[in-house]
């Protein structure tokens, strides 16, 4: 019910380009978040944090809130987009409540939540 399966998410660098040139972006405090409205990507997901922000240990930290808050709101989400959430530098020291609210905070704001 609440698991992310690999379907589910973007792999490789040509889909993360495409979602990047085509796709609409919206920012807060803690993250960016891309969309594109394209068939193709329907339903999916990708997570990334730059290099600025630290070691890859940092690094999969935030990717982990970031997919930890997208999981347990994908079912209140629209299915009809693809989305990128990309990490800043304030998920490094962020609990997860705060990345949830900042998610949350931005999902609203470009209107992804389903009617």
């Amino acid at each position: 019910m609440f698991r992310l399966s690999k379907k589910e998410i973007f792999r490789g660098k040509c889909d993360f380009n495409a979602v990047h040139s085509k796709g609409r972006s919206f920012a807060n405090h803690a993250l960016v978040l891309l969309i594109v409205n394209d068939e193709r990507y329907n339903g999916k997901v990708g997570f990334a944090a730059g290099k600025k922000l630290g070691g890859a240990v940092v690094r999969n930290r935030v990717k982990r809130l970031m997919r930890e808050a997208y999981r347990l709101n994908k079912n209140s989400l629209r299915r009809d987009c693809g989305i990128i959430l990309v990490g800043r530098k304030f998920l490094v020291t962020a609990k997860f409540q705060d990345a949830q609210k900042a998610f949350l905070d931005i999902c609203k704001r470009a209107k992804l939540f389903k009617p």
